[in-house]
């Protein structure tokens, strides 16, 4: 599969999991459906991007915690993505961290079944 292929199907996991998340959570509102692609996209590079970094400055925490600080990455990652793209809202970091945690199990198992 192409690098191109690729990054197509890691957005398109990402866009299905926010509008499933905005489905079936209150906590999240995604106002007009373009800005769910936006938020998709943005996501993703921030996955990409900023979760190695938080990861390896908060391993320490991460390791005592056995891992679940990596909740609290996910949530914050969330919450930033929400602040930059306009229309995409989540009301607090409790129901990020829930969303966070439904959005990596639902990406897990959509990219096995993807098989990627």
């Amino acid at each position: 599969m192409g690098a191109l292929m690729r990054f197509l199907v890691f957005w398109f996991v990402n866009v299905l999991a926010l509008w499933v998340a905005d489905y079936l959570f209150a906590s999240v509102t995604i106002d007009p459906p373009a800005t769910l692609v936006i938020a998709g996209l943005v996501f993703g590079i921030a996955h990409a991007v900023l979760k190695p970094v938080l990861v390896i400055l908060t391993l320490p925490l991460t390791v005592l915690t056995l891992g679940l600080f990596l909740l609290v990455i996910n949530a914050v990652i969330l919450l930033l993505v929400a602040w930059l793209v306009p229309g995409f809202t989540i009301t607090g970091f409790l129901p990020a961290v829930g969303v966070g945690l439904f959005i990596s199990i639902f990406s897990f198992i959509l990219n096995m079944m993807l098989g990627k």
